[in-house]
């Protein structure tokens, strides 16, 4: 895959990610996923444990790409509940991410695309899984779910 020439652009030239905090209100815990060499990532070493989403597609609602997102990467089946988040990485700045709350309606649990591993971890444990950085907003928001 040709890696993409960002120095040709001036501005408004990002990768839009749409990432879901999946809540289990039974089990008070979140769904992480574990990738290996992410080839977007320039630290791509350093990125393990992610929340499941991906890039939408093209003229695709952003709910319906993170939908279909986390179906291929879990096998589970999600409804949106809101937007909770949106930031840009200090690590690599190309990259927006808007995180949205949901919770699981169906389907069978298995990691697929890119995830090696799927795994619910409760919300203070998140900090030792995740190499990149984590927002104090996002983190407080996730250590209130309740």
């Amino acid at each position: 895959m040709e890696k993409f020439n960002w120095e040709k652009y001036e501005k408004g030239v990002f990768l839009i990610n749409v990432l879901g905090i999946i809540f289990d209100r039974k089990t008070k815990k979140i769904l992480i996923g574990r990738r290996e060499n992410d080839l977007y990532w320039t630290a791509h070493n350093q990125l393990t444990w992610v929340f499941p989403g991906g890039r939408p597609n093209y003229g695709e609602r952003l709910e319906n790409g993170l939908m279909r997102q986390i179906k291929i990467k879990t096998g589970l089946n999600v409804n949106i509940k809101e937007i909770i988040f949106a930031k840009a990485y200090p690590e690599q700045k190309e990259f927006i991410s808007i995180y949205y709350l949901c919770e699981i309606i169906g389907g069978k649990e298995k990691a697929g695309e890119f995830f090696v591993e799927i795994k619910w971890i409760k919300p203070k444990e998140m900090e030792s899984y995740f190499t990149t950085s984590l927002h104090p907003k996002l983190k407080k928001y996730i250590l209130s779910l309740k």
